[in-house]
């Protein structure tokens, strides 16, 4: 089995020495999102909701590169600069997983890159 490098302008760039996802097999795996506009390139930071939303429209997008979608998704995980949010961002993740709900965690970080409110990885099957 060999990997496949995923990369789409719809959702941001690398800003370091990493993929957006790689494929491997019928296994999607994607770098943890943060909430950047891949249109204009800033950081939806002000609203929590508006953030994690951002997130995962650009996990999504990194998914349908891979041929694949959030139906699919078997695993989440999410970082969150405050555990406080968690409320108002199951409020918006529960729009994205409606049915066949993926395993997911949840955690407090410290400090995320760009100081964002939250971070949202997935890992998927074809």
């Amino acid at each position: 089995m060999s990997k496949s490098i995923l990369s789409t302008t719809n959702a941001p760039g690398a800003i370091g020495p990493y993929s957006q996802g790689i494929s491997i097999g019928d296994l999607v795996f994607t770098s943890g999102q943060i909430p950047i506009n891949p249109v204009d390139g800033k950081v939806v930071s002000d609203d929590i909701r508006k953030a994690t939303a951002q997130s995962l429209e650009n996990v999504k997008a990194i998914l349908t590169e891979a041929g694949t979608s959030m139906e699919n998704v078997i695993k989440t995980t999410i970082f969150l600069k405050d555990l406080n949010d968690f409320a108002a961002v199951n409020e918006v993740y529960g729009e994205y997983f409606k049915t066949n709900f993926p395993a997911r965690s949840c955690i407090q970080v410290a400090k995320l890159p760009m100081d964002v409110l939250v971070e949202i990885e997935v890992i998927a099957i074809k």
